[in-house]
């Protein structure tokens, strides 16, 4: 019998992964990490209190302890400040990938061991196998729900000691599982938002610490055609709130470059052959494996954003980087700079990287 510290975010999920744990005979504990109290009067919803209510409501229904670890000053310095810098830097970084590795599997994983715990437990849709060689690896999860890209900066010592007790049932019968345990939140909705941060919108969030730098909109020929409040609160492939009217009939503009040298936002009417909008090459640093070398994986493919399938990919090594240069099989859609390339052989995720340069051809 296994001592597990499971992370209980108050939500659905990670109360079937304990309740399932405790099914199969584990000597289980319910931790809930407090990473952010919108004490700085953030706009939208941060509903720490009430998650925590509900965890602790779960925990005293399955007749487990609970506890709180406070840790917003180390969530602050190492996922908020991640997010600011590089929003400053103009690329789009990605703080659920990096919550999972330097919170959830970082500090949380760190406090488990210090306490005694065998391992720990996240209501993440992801498999764990356990290999021959005592190594392990993550295989996406069974159902159509898959979340196994915000696991791809994980490195192998963080994988083994790791238990995603939902990772293959599909997720209408998590609800049901929750019924089935007469879960105090089996109604309760998803949660939606930032990680640990809660229901606000990111422009929302970036506006608060981020000072306004207005500038034009203009397109790829040069013509101005409105004004930003800021290049940080745009992103490449961006159709939606731009403020300006394409005035040609079915095409909307498409944000296709920042160039922060006269912090002008780039747009362009998006059409099959968009300049700058599609892109077969990148380079890809702070490369991360899971387990084995990428250059070990028998079909790569890779990932370059969430809710996007994997696609097939040539690797290079980059004689100007510690990165690699990736030649994806069909062209792609805005490529971001900033955000997380997962890599894949088969259903198995073999590594992540963080997008640096898109390499255009011409």
């Amino acid at each position: 019998m296994a001592q597990i510290l499971a992370a209980m975010s108050g939500g659905v999920d990670s109360s079937v992964a304990a309740a399932l744990l405790i099914e199969q005979g584990h000597d289980v504990v319910g931790a809930y990490m407090k990473n952010w109290t919108n004490e700085e009067g953030l706009p939208g919803d941060c509903p720490w209190e009430q998650d925590i209510i509900d965890a602790r409501a779960v925990c005293d229904h399955l007749g487990i302890e609970f506890r709180i670890l406070s840790l917003t000053d180390e969530y602050r310095e190492r996922v908020v400040d991640y997010l600011l810098t590089g929003y400053r830097n103009g690329v789009t970084p990605n703080p659920d990938v990096m919550c999972n590795r330097e919170m959830k599997f970082g500090i949380f994983l760190e406090f488990a061991k210090a306490q005694g715990f065998d391992q720990i437990a996240t209501g993440h849709y992801a498999q764990i196998r356990r290999n021959d060689d005592g190594s392990s690896d993550i295989l996406r999860g069974a159902d159509g729900k898959d979340q196994t890209y915000f696991l791809a900066m994980l490195e192998q010592e963080q994988i083994r000691p790791a238990l995603f007790p939902i990772g293959h049932i599909p997720k209408p019968e998590v609800r049901a599982e929750a019924q089935r345990f007469k879960l105090p939140v089996a109604e309760k909705k998803d949660s939606q938002g930032i990680c640990f941060i809660g229901d606000i919108k990111m422009s929302d969030f970036l506006t608060h610490y981020i000072e306004s730098n207005p500038g034009p909109i203009i397109t790829l020929e040069g013509k101005e055609v409105g004004q930003h409040q800021g290049l940080h609160l745009h992103t490449l492939g961006q159709r939606k709130g731009l403020g300006v009217a394409s005035n040609t009939f079915g095409k909307a503009y498409v944000v296709v470059a920042k160039r922060p040298e006269n912090n002008a936002l780039v747009v362009a009417l998006e059409e099959p052959d968009t300049p700058y909008l599609w892109a077969t090459r990148c380079r890809v640093g702070s490369i991360s494996v899971t387990n084995r070398p990428l250059d070990q994986a028998g079909n790569l493919a890779a990932q370059p954003r969430y809710r996007h399938p994997s696609i097939p990919v040539k690797m290079e090594t980059d004689a100007d980087s510690d990165g690699v240069v990736l030649t994806f099989a069909e062209p792609q859609r805005a490529l971001t700079p900033g955000q997380i390339c997962g890599f894949y052989d088969e259903n198995v995720l073999v590594g992540g990287g963080v997008f640096e340069e898109i390499l255009y051809e011409g």
